[in-house]
């Protein structure tokens, strides 16, 4: 009963998680993970060359310094941002790289990986 439950779940998160967000976590995943194995630091201007984009232009990530920038490549609006926020908030809540998710001034969401 128990592993049905859980494959169920898995289920539902699959269906429910669009391609685009699956690439978006899959983007922002191999940065955080880099940022305990590979970089102590992005630097400000250094995450430029690591750039992506979701292949259907949707997302921009983009490393700075110890924080993963989430920018949506559309106008949205701000209720948008929250829901991206949130996802990203329950993608990373076990995570102890990652010490908070927020939507930061500019209105992009930031992934917080600092020591």
């Amino acid at each position: 009963m128990k592993k049905t439950l859980i494959y169920f779940a898995i289920f539902i998160f699959t269906i429910g998680c669009s391609p685009s967000k699956k690439e978006l976590f899959k983007e922002t995943d191999v940065l955080v993970e880099s940022l305990v194995s590979t970089y102590e630091s992005y630097g400000i201007l250094g995450g430029a060359e690591h750039t992506k984009t979701t292949s259907d232009g949707i997302y921009t990530i983009t490393p700075i310094g110890r924080l993963v920038n989430v920018k949506i490549q559309k106008v949205v609006t701000n209720d948008e941002y929250e829901k991206l926020r949130k996802d990203l908030e329950e993608h990373y809540k076990n995570d102890v790289r990652v010490n908070d998710v927020f939507i930061c001034q500019a209105g992009t969401v930031m992934i917080d990986c600092r020591k």
